[in-house]
């Protein structure tokens, strides 16, 4: 593995580490009134690294085969958490494809989120056990088949939530 493919996937692994961290604080308690703009910048920074993988030519496994892990941990007590903390705000609308399917469809921001995190975690896994180019291809794989998707349409949402809290605001009395 060359050294950029090395600093690439340290650097991805270290978005991965930061997103799943900030994402479990949430689920936990942490944020009070900015989670929506701590969850926006969660997102925003993840896809940062997806970008990084979009734009980098195509990682290919020596032998196309991905070596075996154990099954991924399970998360989903970190979307239940999110799914109680956005509660009214967890169901949104979005289009899936603009340039296929231009229906709504309708998610759950905290399915987005934890989607993102389980594909970013198994990568993470490959990247701690020595895999960098395996981390490096599931990374990239999943960002154009799945996480890339749930993140640009959580961060639309967590976007609009963000302005409307700042936005739709009554206006303030003023004195002459």
């Amino acid at each position: 593995m060359s050294d950029l493919w090395g600093a690439l996937a340290e650097e991805i692994a270290g978005h991965t580490q930061n997103y799943l961290d900030g994402l479990t604080r949430v689920a936990g308690g942490e944020g009070g009134d900015a989670i929506w703009s701590l969850l926006l910048v969660e997102v925003a920074q993840v896809s940062l690294a997806g970008a990084k993988l979009g734009a980098n030519q195509d990682v290919i496994l020596s032998g196309n085969y991905e070596p075996p892990l154990s099954e991924d941990p399970d998360i989903d007590g970190v979307r239940t958490a999110l799914a109680e903390r956005l509660d009214a705000v967890d169901d949104y609308a979005e289009v899936f494809d603009p340039y296929k399917d231009t229906s709504v469809t309708p998610y759950r921001l905290s399915d987005d989120l934890t989607a993102v995190a389980a594909d970013l975690v198994h990568g993470l896994r490959h990247y701690r056990a020595g895999r960098p180019a395996e981390a490096l291809w599931w990374w990239q794989y999943s960002y154009f088949n799945t996480w890339g998707n749930h993140a640009g349409a959580a961060m639309r949402a967590l976007q609009a939530l963000a302005a409307h809290s700042r936005l739709d605001v009554a206006e303030e009395a003023t004195t002459v």
